[in-house]
């Protein structure tokens, strides 16, 4: 048996000690060679979600423009016509708001809950101040002279209803809730429940888009696995050539293709197989078609990747043991794909979910999907709160698509 004699065991600790430095320099320098990346998914990635979700929750415009109304309306029951106090408390808030922009900022606000709140505003912030008032009855009657709508209760409601600087009540209505004047939530009417008909919309085009796909790039990325490594990269190009145009050229090209006097139409046409131009622009027909041209590569890549992994051995074992040549790739060969098929169908329902370009361009009117109402609340109705909500709504839904195929593969490799 062999002992160390204690210059050995200094010599194993310097030994080790050495060891442990140049892994930490391993490390650091890994670090900083990853760094860089780290800060620029920071910068560019987390930071706008994090903003995107703070924006979707956040409700400022009342509390900060009405401080002592929100206060005075704290112990009122919502119900009938608040205090004299609260009068006092609105001229006084309307009044020392510095200028016009935030009047307006606040009078959007209440609007989205009431419809008339903006002429309310505004009309009351042009006749402030109320000179020579005497007393809260006074101030009262001034602004009911004003606009006799600050005798109704709807408009305080709306007031006390927001007076937090946190809110839920975005999330709530991107998924047709609502909270009712003393806080509790309920549906919104029938008449105003619109996301989740626009979400099931959302998901069943990108579902269809993603289908297509599918059905369109499995035999070609099949193709491409089988041909000569110089022919495939070749070929491979072409595939990839939607990708150095852009989408606004491509959906242009569209427009002049798929137009009653297109070069599809009249192509149908003089093949004598119908009589009047089809119906394939402004329509369902027409978004998913340009939706399957610009998504196919993605469906393609991922599956030529694992298709290129796949011994065609496989194929020729099957039928040389009995199998028929179409048993033996539907079950010898496809589950094989199944990881590459996963993948590109995840990769093309995410990016369809979030299409705006396409729709709106070759769309109608019941063919809009939800990123095109986010850019409608952010351009025209000047809602972030809505609009990062509904952002918000579509980061979930991907995040759950993500979730469930991350769930999906691995029960696979359990059973595999």
């Amino acid at each position: 048996m062999t002992t160390l004699t204690l210059p050995g065991i200094a010599d194993a600790r310097a030994l080790r000690q050495s060891v442990s430095r140049g892994e930490r320099r391993r490390r650091l320098r890994a670090i900083a060679l990853t760094l860089p990346l780290l800060v620029f998914l920071l910068a560019t990635f987390l930071v706008p979600i994090a903003a995107l979700l703070k924006r979707a929750v956040e409700n400022p415009e009342v509390a900060n423009a009405l401080p002592r109304t929100v206060v005075v309306l704290q112990d009122w029951n919502r119900e009938g016509v608040p205090p004299d106090e609260a009068f006092v408390a609105i001229a006084a808030d309307l009044g020392a708001l510095p200028d016009r922009a935030d009047a307006g900022a606040l009078a959007r606000r209440l609007n989205s809950e009431v419809a008339g709140a903006r002429s309310l505003v505004m009309n009351t912030y042009k006749a402030l101040p109320l000179e020579g008032a005497a007393g809260p009855a006074d101030v009262k009657a001034r602004l009911v002279a004003v606009d006799e709508r600050w005798t109704e209760p709807k408009y305080w409601q709306a007031i006390a209803k927001n007076g937090s600087r946190w809110t839920g009540d975005y999330l709530l209505a991107s998924v047709d809730l609502r909270r009712d004047a003393q806080g509790a939530i309920e549906r919104m009417p029938p008449d105003q429940r619109v996301f989740g008909s626009i979400l099931a919309r959302t998901f069943g085009i990108s579902a269809v888009v993603t289908l297509w796909c599918l059905l369109l790039g499995y035999p070609l990325a099949y193709w491409l696995s089988t041909l000569p490594p110089r022919r495939a990269n070749v070929l491979m190009i072409l595939v990839l050539v939607p990708f150095w145009t852009s989408i606004l050229v491509r959906v242009a090209a569209w427009i002049v293709l798929l137009q009653s006097a297109g070069l599809v139409n009249r192509a149908v046409m003089a093949l004598d197989l119908i009589e009047q131009p089809l119906a394939l622009l402004f329509n369902r027909t027409g978004v998913i078609i340009a939706m399957v041209h610009i998504l196919l590569p993605f469906m393609i890549l991922p599956l030529y990747s694992v298709m290129k992994g796949v011994p065609p051995t496989y194929l020729r074992a099957a039928i040389s043991l009995g199998s028929s040549p179409l048993a033996a790739f539907f079950r010898v060969y496809v589950p094989q794909t199944y990881p590459g098929i996963g993948a590109g169908g995840l990769l093309v329902f995410i990016l369809a979910i979030g299409y705006y370009v396409t729709p709106a361009l070759l769309g109608g009117a019941d063919d809009q999907m939800l990123s095109y109402y986010v850019a409608q609340y952010t351009n025209v109705n000047v809602n972030w709160g809505m609009a990062a909500a509904l952002g918000a709504l579509l980061l979930a839904a991907t995040l759950v698509l993500y979730a469930v195929y991350r769930r999906v593969v691995k029960s696979e490799l359990n059973l595999g």
